[in-house]
């Protein structure tokens, strides 16, 4: 069918959106009308080239929420056109070594994610100006139409807002996860979040679920430091160097049990800051994204063993798209877990660029794109 979408033709540029063509479903695949489409920092990465690709075109897009319109042959018999779904950035077959050692955000089929070939068969499902286009993380979701595998597809209450919704596709679960699962917050700890976006207020809104006592969100913006109080943040500074002695005072030297890194974007020397934040035995979970060809990580070495201290890398929050996804709608239903507040702004397809400049400004906790009857 053809639809529109939009493309990336190379690094350092805009998005383009254009015609583009998408292939019906084959077998294992559905096709989903798009009614909203998250717009994470991970996508400016592509743009940045802080995540290489393998070539160009490139269609943007690993959040987002709709609706099944057609199901190939051989998919799951839970899932039926009218289904409400969201998109999990990296697909779970439950048959992997990772995914049977309950690690399904590790599942094996992610190491095609960047490569655009479809899972199924190996082909394209995109197409553009004749040319064969690679769908982020095997989704693409800037686009009112996509096909993808049954494997990327998690089934919701259909009670949920899809403007919410697509939130659950990587951003919440991830900074969420990453306090509960990876972390592993305990009730009455000192959890530090540095950088409050998205993926911040998530894992802050995680902490304060798990009972941590004090909850210090960090972010160089004042606006956003104002929000994190809103999402349960019980100090605020605007630097990991600005909250040292604050930090230090409140914890009678004792420091945060978990710190995890949030930021839009990873940098070595943050990792020493964030282990000066961290207490004896406690852990500093990594879930920013750096560059790919980035090396070099700064941090002391003694201290990070005479302290015992532990590093965690992070991706996904750690958990499971099918089990947590539901889970945390069902929080949100509860009024346990504010997403309507981290939904800043709105905008169409062809707003696109502007969203991520709001972005990169700080004026959105999370962008959406919203799909209308125009855009089908």
């Amino acid at each position: 069918m053809k639809t529109k979408g939009a493309i990336l033709w190379g690094t350092d540029q805009e998005w383009s959106v254009e015609e583009i063509e998408v292939g019906d479903p084959v077998a294992g695949e559905v096709q989903i009308r798009m009614e909203t489409a998250g717009m994470c920092h991970s996508d400016h990465h592509i743009v940045t080239g802080a995540t290489p690709m393998p070539a160009f075109p490139v269609m943007g897009g690993h959040e987002g929420a709709g609706v099944i319109t057609k199901l190939g042959p051989n998919c799951p018999a839970d899932l039926a056109v009218g289904d409400h779904v969201i998109l999990s950035f990296i697909p779970a077959c439950g048959r992997c070594p990772a995914c049977v050692a309950g690690h399904m955000a590790l599942c094996d089929l992610g190491a095609g994610l960047l490569m655009g070939q479809a899972i199924s068969d190996g082909t394209y499902r995109v197409q553009a100006r004749g040319e064969n286009v690679i769908p982020m993380c095997l989704l693409g979701t800037f686009t009112p139409y996509m096909t993808v595998h049954h494997t990327s597809v998690v089934k919701i209450d259909p009670t949920i807002p899809f403007d919410v919704a697509c939130l659950v596709g990587c951003g919440v679960p991830t900074g969420f996860g990453s306090s509960t699962h990876v972390a592993q917050v305990q009730p009455g700890e000192t959890v530090v979040i540095a950088g409050v976006g998205g993926v911040g207020m998530s894992a802050l809104q995680g902490a304060v679920l798990a009972g941590a006592s004090k909850v210090v969100a960090i972010d160089p913006n004042p606006w956003k430091r104002e929000q994190a109080q809103k999402f349960g943040a019980t100090h605020t500074y605007e630097s990991m160097a600005a909250a040292i002695m604050p930090l230090m005072d409140a914890t009678e030297g004792r420091m945060a049990e978990k710190v995890i890194l949030t930021m839009g974007e990873m940098h070595g020397d943050y990792i020493e800051e964030g282990l000066i934040l961290t207490g004896k035995a406690g852990t500093l979970v990594v879930t920013s994204m750096g560059r790919m060809d980035a090396g070099e990580v700064k941090m002391n070495s003694f201290l990070l063993s005479m302290l015992q201290k532990t590093v965690k890398g992070c991706i996904f929050g750690g958990g499971n798209a099918r089990q947590d996804a539901p889970r945390l709608l069902q929080l949100y239903k509860a009024g346990q877990l504010n997403l309507d507040d981290m939904v800043t702004r709105s905008y169409s397809l062809e707003e696109i660029n502007q969203g991520y400049r709001d972005m990169l400004e700080g004026k959105n906790i999370r962008g959406i794109i919203r799909y209308t009857e125009a855009d089908w």
